[in-house]
């Protein structure tokens, strides 16, 4: 147990020689946002100046309602909500010289979580997998399925039987670039990466209230089948954290 606890401690830092990282052996800072081939399929999603139905609703009101829940209604989730979810939890405030400036923060700003939406089939979002692009605000499409069903099916065994996420219309699905971090922080990134991820998953939590829906965290995973389903390597690239999406 103690070895275990140690990855929540700090002391890490007191033992690396920073001026031996990449960032300071002078390594090319990683891209802040993944590559993809630009003949890639795309969806432009909606923008702030055009959402409808999301409530301007206190924050007080929406820490208030914040809570984890598990059971979604058939109504289906727009575009523009789910545009909005995606602003909420990983949107770009402002573009600067290699860095962005989000709607979460992150240790030394270096961002190493991409997200990932699993689409049962909602709106105009055919069933399939998507990956969010930050810098666009625009989807990426990586794979289409046919048999939404299986889709579901998969999406149960690959979170160790919780089939309550596969019924979700969307399930984000955030997965580490640990290099990203790395570059700069060396063995002191996996706390921090881990850390990043409940800041994310927390601003989601609060914007499904503004728009009368429901999230649950998701920890407890399958790693190579959920790693396998979304088509990473689960080296460089590996799931750590997801919540399904619904109207409540």
């Amino acid at each position: 147990m103690e070895k275990y606890r140690k990855f929540l401690k700090d002391d890490l830092r007191l033992e690396i020689d920073f001026s031996k990282t990449d960032q300071n052996m002078g390594v090319k800072m990683p891209p802040i946002e993944l590559p993809y081939p630009q003949n890639s399929e795309r969806i432009t999603l909606p923008g702030p100046d055009v959402w409808k139905g999301i409530d301007d609703i206190s924050i007080t009101e929406a820490v208030k309602r914040r809570k984890s829940r598990r059971k979604y209604s058939e109504e289906e989730l727009r575009m523009d909500e789910l545009s909005f979810l995606l602003w909420a939890s990983s949107g770009v405030r402002k573009k600067l010289d290699g860095i962005t400036l989000r709607n979460v923060p992150s240790a030394g700003n270096r961002h190493a979580i991409e997200t990932y939406i699993l689409s049962t089939g909602t709106g105009n979002l055919k069933p399939g997998i998507y990956r969010y692009l930050p810098l666009e605000h625009e989807l990426l499409i990586r794979s289409l399925v046919e048999n939404s069903d299986i889709f579901k099916k998969k999406i149960g065994e690959a979170t160790l039987g919780q089939h309550f996420i596969g019924k979700a219309p969307v399930v984000f699905v955030w997965v580490a670039v640990p290099y990203r971090m790395e570059w700069r922080y060396g063995i002191a990134s996996h706390k921090v990466i881990a850390i990043d991820a409940g800041h994310i998953c927390q601003n989601l939590y609060i914007a499904c209230e503004a728009i009368g829906a429901g999230t649950c965290a998701i920890a407890a995973y399958n790693q190579r089948l959920m790693d396998k389903l979304i088509g990473i390597n689960g080296i460089e690239e590996f799931t750590v954290y997801m919540a399904p999406v619904g109207k409540i």
